[in-house]
């Protein structure tokens, strides 16, 4: 389980791929801090670390990972959003984020404002998936507001420190993120369906 707010941003500094397997590995401030089989959000995916040794840690996307998230896509020396699972005994500042990436999206408009910069994002609205207006939305790893809600996008809008502390600074048109719908309106969705 997770809350969003993104700990600590890490550097992509291999990608090796083995079969339809993954192995990524990233440095960060909190790499020499994680055990092997602790679970970590990367850009909203949860993964298992595998190996930590130098400042550095591995964890593997299998295929299905990579089919269904923006993991595939990473270079290295990119930024990844990173994000150790909550504690029972801490606040939950952000919302409930299970760290399984519903689907990706694109985005469509980037607008940097006076003082903040607001992002559209464009997702297929065939998969059951929805926003609404004020809600909760998981981009990348990051626990967001929804500011204008449509049948297949939405926008957010960031604030300063959110933007320099988070990889959302390098998201321009065209950039695939990874989404994770409200869990609550998930829910919701699939009993009106019924």
């Amino acid at each position: 389980m997770f809350t969003g707010i993104i700990e600590t941003l890490g550097t992509i500094t291999n990608l090796q791929h083995e079969q339809g397997n993954l192995h990524i590995t990233v440095a960060s401030a909190i790499s020499n801090e994680l055990k092997i089989d602790q679970s970590v959000a990367h850009n909203g995916v949860c993964l298992t670390v595998v190996k930590v040794a130098d400042g550095e840690h591995t964890v593997t996307a299998i295929d299905e990972t990579l089919s269904k998230t923006n993991l595939g896509h990473l270079q290295v020396g990119e930024p990844v959003n990173l994000e150790r699972c909550m504690q029972m005994n801490a606040r939950l500042d952000g919302h409930i984020v299970q760290g399984h990436v519903d689907q990706t999206a694109i985005c469509t408009v980037y607008k940097e404002l006076d003082g903040s910069w607001e992002y559209t994002f464009e997702y297929d609205a065939t998969k059951g998936n929805v926003t609404v207006e004020k809600g909760s939305i998981c981009v990348n790893g990051i626990s967001l507001t929804v500011v204008n809600s449509q049948v297949n996008s939405f926008s957010v809008a960031i604030i300063p420190y959110t933007y320099e502390h988070t990889n959302l600074h390098n998201v321009r048109e065209g950039l695939v993120v990874n989404l994770e719908f409200d869990i609550i309106g998930k829910y919701v969705a699939r009993l009106m369906q019924r």
